[in-house]
């Protein structure tokens, strides 16, 4: 009987992955964070002895480290009742992961009053506590926002399900864009027009941050660091720029997260040469879970988003949705607590339903994107809109010798152009974070560089014009 002991003890040493087969076997696993293999033998003892305050403490945190919050806050509230010490702790979280963010927030204040009375640390409770009632706040304005489709996929290659159309950029994972190896978790953002990208690599401060690069004819420039508040605080990942060029989301496991990462959005403040103050896009699409590559395709009019959110170790959810031309959100007072809850959670897409009639259209444009695969799609030299019929992608469709020439003309200044505009960006760049005596020094040379940008800026756009006007001469020969 003992050899037997021996050895399934050390084959759960060994392997790691096996279930505890006693009770000290799976106290030892609770204590090196194991809760998937210490749960099944606590399940069995609070089966047996359901008043046991400590098996009910014990297999509840594992219910809540294991992704069950709702199962867990039944034998959590038990431990608790029994004053076990640390029962209100967890007991909070599994309320905050439950959505009951108001009970989460009684029970971690119970337990920072009894820390303090035994003079102990109460950090990683105040910090909880905070984040709770943020999210009790945002609960009260869950937005109001059409789900038509969700796909559970592997996360080494969620990438792959955003379909996303040719006008609104290309995302590719790190490795993939840099043709790299290596544990990269950071993503890529090309743009439409291929010159500029925005990534997130390990910055100065070692943790993840989002930088910048722009096309100086066929080479990419050295990266940035972008500017302002988005690399402040914890991870910063996952960023998508919108077609306007200054709205960018991404995703950060910061201190105002509402647990693992949550999407942001920020836009590029053209006055002060950095970025707004980023704000939380709220629920639906955050969770106490890792929430993240938040994209809109503006021409399927389609939004996409990725979560862990009850999900394996390694699966995600991608979900798509129809974007709000405008923020709605849901009547919170109006609301039953727990519909509201489940809206917030996603528990079901149906119940985002409202009209049928954008659901069916919406799931048309998703179908249809789909379909096209990248190897559908055409690779141009360039696109040059001649009037509302003529779109031209190569020098060889131009008809008339005056226009090809003075096309020719437009692109060697449109080089010119755009390498001027990425000498300004990252002079502004270098601006946004140096001293009052640097910035003094740069003054003059971005002023400089403004204006000669502005002229190039108007010599483009008269030429351009002068080339349609003798094109379609031409055509109407």
């Amino acid at each position: 009987m003992k050899l037997r002991y021996t050895i399934i003890l050390f084959c759960c040493l060994l392997f790691g992955s096996l279930s505890a087969q006693t009770l000290d076997q799976a106290r030892a696993m609770f204590t090196k964070g194991q809760y998937a293999e210490a749960k099944p033998a606590f399940e069995k003892q609070v089966k047996a002895q359901p008043n046991n305050a400590n098996y009910n403490y014990w297999y509840g945190v594992c219910c809540l480290k294991t992704g069950e919050p709702e199962k867990a806050i039944k034998y959590l509230e038990f431990a608790t009742k029994r004053k076990i010490q640390n029962g209100p702790l967890y007991l909070g979280q599994a309320y905050d992961h439950a959505y009951q963010f108001e009970k989460a927030v009684e029970a971690f204040e119970e337990y920072i009053e009894a820390q303090t009375k035994r003079k102990q640390s109460t950090e990683e409770a105040t910090m909880l506590l905070e984040r709770s009632k943020v999210n009790a706040r945002m609960l009260k304005g869950v937005e109001d926002v059409c789900i038509i489709d969700s796909f559970i996929v592997d996360k080494t290659n969620f990438l792959d399900t955003y379909k996303i159309s040719e006008e609104s950029g290309t995302v590719y994972t790190y490795n993939e864009f840099f043709n790299v190896q290596g544990n990269n978790q950071g993503t890529v953002y090309e743009t439409e027009l291929g010159n500029k990208i925005y990534y997130s690599e390990t910055g100065s401060d070692n943790s993840l941050n989002i930088f910048s690069q722009n096309k100086l004819l066929n080479e990419w420039s050295k990266g940035v660091e972008l500017p302002g508040s988005i690399n402040s605080g914890g991870d910063a990942n996952y960023p998508f720029v919108l077609t306007d060029g200054i709205t960018i989301y991404f995703a950060s496991n910061g201190p105002h997260s509402m647990g693992g990462y949550d999407i942001l959005v920020t836009r590029y403040n053209s006055g002060s040469e950095t970025y707004l103050a980023p704000e939380n896009v709220g629920m639906p699409f955050n969770s106490p879970y890792n929430d993240y590559m938040y994209v809109i395709d503006e021409f399927n009019d389609l939004g996409w988003f990725a979560t862990d959110r009850h999900q394996p170790e390694n699966k995600v959810c991608i979900y798509v949705f129809v974007p709000n031309t405008s923020r709605q959100a849901y009547n919170y007072e109006a609301m039953d607590p727990k519909k509201i809850r489940n809206l917030a959670k996603l528990t079901s897409i149906k119940d985002t339903w409202k009209d049928e009639t954008i659901v069916t259209a919406a799931k048309e444009r998703l179908a249809s994107a789909m379909a096209q695969t990248t190897k559908e799609r055409k690779t141009y030299d360039f696109a040059f809109i001649i009037n509302d019929q003529y779109t031209y992608h190569s020098v060889n469709d131009f008809k008339s010798t005056r226009a090809k020439e003075l096309f020719n003309k437009y692109q060697q200044q449109e080089k010119e152009y755009k390498t001027q505009v990425n000498r300004l960006e990252e002079q502004r760049n270098t601006y946004a974070v140096a001293n009052k005596t640097d910035k003094d020094k740069m003054a003059s040379a971005i002023l400089y560089l403004e204006k000669k940008v502005g002229t190039l800026s108007d010599e483009l756009d008269t030429l351009a014009t002068n080339i349609r006007n003798e094109e379609i001469k031409s055509l109407k020969k």
